[in-house]
């Protein structure tokens, strides 16, 4: 991955985030032994705070991995007085991985776990959302849009993950489905009047959303 930020930068942003249990720190490193994608805490932060914010108690996430951006969101749900995660992978390893965790952090009564396609999962909750956490295969980012904006309430927030996608979108040549997935929905978020965007260059760049 080409250093999109300077490390000066990432790690200076790293340190002023306020230091996390010993469980969330314990995943961090998990994380960079395995080299797991995950948000990391710089963008953990911003999501705990972006729920704390909007006051969410309703966070759906597509793609969830083992938990990490999970127990962010679970955080700030359980301090704004409770309400439901959905944490949703395809790996039963990865879910039961994010159950130990996630367990062990406080968050089992909060944090609902699916065994499934992500997109389909999400279509088929009866519910709405005030945060919808989108880390799927990117070249299935535009197509997750539509069923998005039925589950998202008005004022809810759409948080997408890897948005500069290590500078690949910057690669005219690039053509590849997922680089293709990241530009179509950053250009359907951007020019819709549905939705006011922004795109946060915080390690490999976060959209966040709000649906009017």
């Amino acid at each position: 991955m080409p250093e999109l930020i300077s490390p000066q930068v990432a790690t200076y942003l790293e340190e002023l985030v306020p230091p996390r249990a010993a469980e969330l720190a314990a995943m961090e490193a998990y994380a960079k032994e395995h080299n797991f994608p995950i948000v990391g805490p710089t963008a953990g932060q911003l999501c705990y705070q972006l729920a704390r914010l909007t006051g969410a108690q309703r966070v759906f996430e597509l793609g969830s991995g083992y938990g990490y951006s999970t127990a962010w969101f679970a955080r700030a749900v359980q301090e704004n007085g409770g309400g439901v995660v959905h944490h949703v992978v395809w790996d039963d390893k990865l879910s039961q991985m994010a159950r130990k965790h996630l367990g062990a952090l406080g968050y089992s009564d909060i944090v609902r776990f699916h065994v499934g396609e992500a997109v389909e999962t999400l279509r088929n909750t009866d519910d709405t959302f005030d945060i919808i956490f989108n880390d799927i295969d990117k070249q299935g980012y535009p197509d997750s849009v539509p069923v998005i904006v039925e589950k998202l309430r008005p004022g809810g927030l759409l948080i997408i993950d890897n948005m500069l996608w290590s500078g690949q979108i910057f690669d005219e040549n690039d053509k590849s489905p997922s680089t293709v997935g990241v530009r179509n929905v950053t250009k359907l978020l951007t020019d819709s009047s549905q939705w006011i965007t922004t795109l946060a260059p915080i390690r490999d760049g976060l959209i966040v959303a709000m649906k009017k």
